[in-house]
């Protein structure tokens, strides 16, 4: 499956000028720490979820220029990212716009290093990726996300004042209702979703009988629920200055053979979590969706044994995958070096 043929970076954070060729299924850049491997990752991303997953536009910008420019090349449409005089633009099949329309969004699947680490990450941290996962799954639930986000600060915003009563904050109670509810059921049915395969996936790579689980914390029932119980809480926003209840506390709990796995799992069974819940994150976008998502490797052979490596080609086959590291399994042909 190939969903890009070429990749061109200009003035792009440490690149003046780079050309990756997507020849083959599987492509490598391969180069020394802080030689520029997860900036072409990001440019990738850039082009075609119209967004970074590492910073801000303005630190694209390769120092002492003014001006940044990517092309990505993919099988049925040609796109342009360029940022000039502070303003970003992008370009899709000679149609510009400033924003990524939702139609030209590809679905992709990310790793980086610090997702080994999701497990014993803080509640926002983990909101925050799989946001991004069920956004991709649902177009709805990317809407929603984001009129919650609007309404709980609007709503934090009344409560840092001095004079503040329930009738102030009633209105975005009901929004903060409306779209916490369901996000909060999405949320549980996707969990579901990964669930229905975790265990066994999960037993495909560590090769055991271990039982793994993701757990959904988030509070159960309708709009009237909800808001009686921004309701109750009320007098305690107030106090705090912002809101202790609703869909922007939800978490998500890994447990392992019946244990919280924080504290309970080892680092390389933790690994093997990670792993399954990207490969299942695949399959469930291609059903979802019916496109086959680019895959993203960042590093990721530094952070996995031998075993785990071979796993990780396999298991991805089917898939576009671009990977950048420092180093290469013999089995593999070196691609691009910077």
């Amino acid at each position: 499956m190939k969903i890009i043929k070429k990749v061109s970076l200009k003035n792009f954070r440490s690149h003046k000028g780079f050309v990756l060729d997507c020849n083959q299924p599987m492509s490598l850049i391969i180069g020394e720490n802080g030689s520029g491997k997860t900036s072409v990752l990001e440019a990738i991303y850039l082009a075609l979820r119209g967004k970074s997953f590492k910073g801000v536009d303005t630190e694209m910008v390769r120092r002492g220029e003014d001006y940044y420019r990517v092309e990505v090349v993919k099988k049925d449409d040609s796109r342009v990212v360029v940022r000039w005089n502070g303003v970003r633009e992008f370009e899709v099949d000679g149609k510009k716009t400033r924003r990524l329309p939702k139609k030209n969004r590809y679905p992709m699947v990310l790793f980086e290093p610090d997702d080994l680490y999701l497990v014993g990450a803080s509640p926002s941290r983990r909101r925050d990726y799989f946001d991004k996962t069920w956004a991709q799954l649902c177009e709805e639930y990317g809407v929603a996300l984001g009129k919650y986000n609007k309404a709980l600060k609007q709503r934090n915003g009344l409560l840092k004042r001095d004079m503040v009563s329930r009738d102030d904050v009633f209105a975005w109670d009901v929004v903060l209702a409306k779209y916490g509810t369901a996000l909060s059921g999405w949320r549980r049915e996707f969990v579901g979703e990964i669930n229905e395969r975790l265990t066994e996936t999960y037993r495909s790579i560590a090769r055991n009988k271990d039982e793994v689980e993701m757990k959904f914390a988030g509070k159960d029932g309708d709009d009237s629920k909800y808001l009686a119980e921004l309701a109750q809480a009320f007098e305690r926003d107030r106090c705090v200055g912002h809101s202790t209840f609703g869909a922007h506390l939800d978490d998500y709990i890994f447990w392992f053979n019946g244990k919280k796995a924080d504290g309970s799992a080892s680092r390389g069974e933790i690994r093997s979590m990670i792993l399954a819940l990207k490969f299942i994150e695949a399959r469930v976008i291609k059903e979802a969706t019916g496109k086959s998502p680019l895959v993203l490797l960042d590093d990721i052979f530094s952070e996995l044994d031998e075993g785990r490596q071979k796993h990780v080609i396999h298991n991805f086959k089917d898939y576009q995958v671009i990977i950048s590291g420092t180093n290469v399994p013999e089995e593999m042909s070196v691609g691009v070096r910077l």
